[in-house]
């Protein structure tokens, strides 16, 4: 399997240190089987196509999975839960629907502000998330029939990887995100699936410190998958 690397540019996450990726070849059609031996080697999907960071002296980002047969809750987590026992997980399937977009289009407007992602256009959503290859499936977190938010999650037949979350921006009291990969977790463990993919994760970084409260989980080193513990 060839891959093909991208040129440097700037990070988007430690601005003062450039960014270079790996890219599966896209002439490749991959299979859920491949895709899910490529996410146990750091790879992510975008779109079609399948990807891993190859940066130029830096390995901060960390591909994080969680094991989700010995997932304990911590506090914050059973009082997410509790606190949202009136939301409903509905799996529609791959599907476009207009009610998705708008709320996605809301979500990004409010926590991307200037980030690019911010100016959504329905074409681009679709082929962010999507892929012909992929199992790809859109549950959604509804109360009392409302969308609250939709977890984008693929299905490989031995993992879950959570593509991309968005909910509600004005409603932060819930915890939507923290919900979509609890509910995410209890899914994987209803299909029998061993892991949940939750993307990269970098230390020190604010944005990604919810990822590392998930124990226990793993991480993807230089030195292979390394456990965290639960406590």
């Amino acid at each position: 399997m060839r891959l093909f690397g991208t040129g440097l540019r700037p990070c988007p996450y430690l601005h003062d240190r450039p960014s270079q990726f790996d890219f599966v070849d896209p002439r490749l059609t991959p299979t859920p089987a491949l895709y899910d031996e490529l996410l146990t080697q750091g790879f992510r999907r975008g779109g079609e196509h399948l990807y891993r960071t190859a940066c130029p002296g830096c390995q901060a980002c960390q591909s994080l999975r969680i094991p989700v047969g010995e997932f304990t809750p911590r506090r914050r987590h059973r009082r997410c839960l509790r606190d949202n026992a009136d939301v409903d997980l509905v799996n529609v399937g791959f599907r476009f629907d207009p009610a998705h977009f708008a709320l996605y289009d809301r979500y990004v407007r409010a926590r991307h502000p200037g980030g690019g992602m911010d100016e959504a256009d329905p074409d681009l959503y679709w082929q962010y998330l999507t892929a012909s290859w992929c199992p790809t499936e859109f549950l959604e977190m509804r109360l009392a029939g409302q969308l609250l938010g939709v977890a984008v999650t693929d299905d490989t037949g031995g993992a879950l990887s959570a593509v991309y979350t968005f909910f509600d921006p004005d409603l932060p009291r819930r915890s939507l995100g923290t919900l979509a990969i609890l509910l995410q977790i209890e899914e994987a463990r209803r299909r029998q699936r061993e892991w949940l993919y939750l993307g990269y994760w970098i230390a020190g970084l604010a944005g990604m410190t919810y990822k590392a409260g998930f124990r226990p989980h793993e991480r993807l080193t230089s030195m292979g998958w390394e456990p965290v513990p639960a406590s």
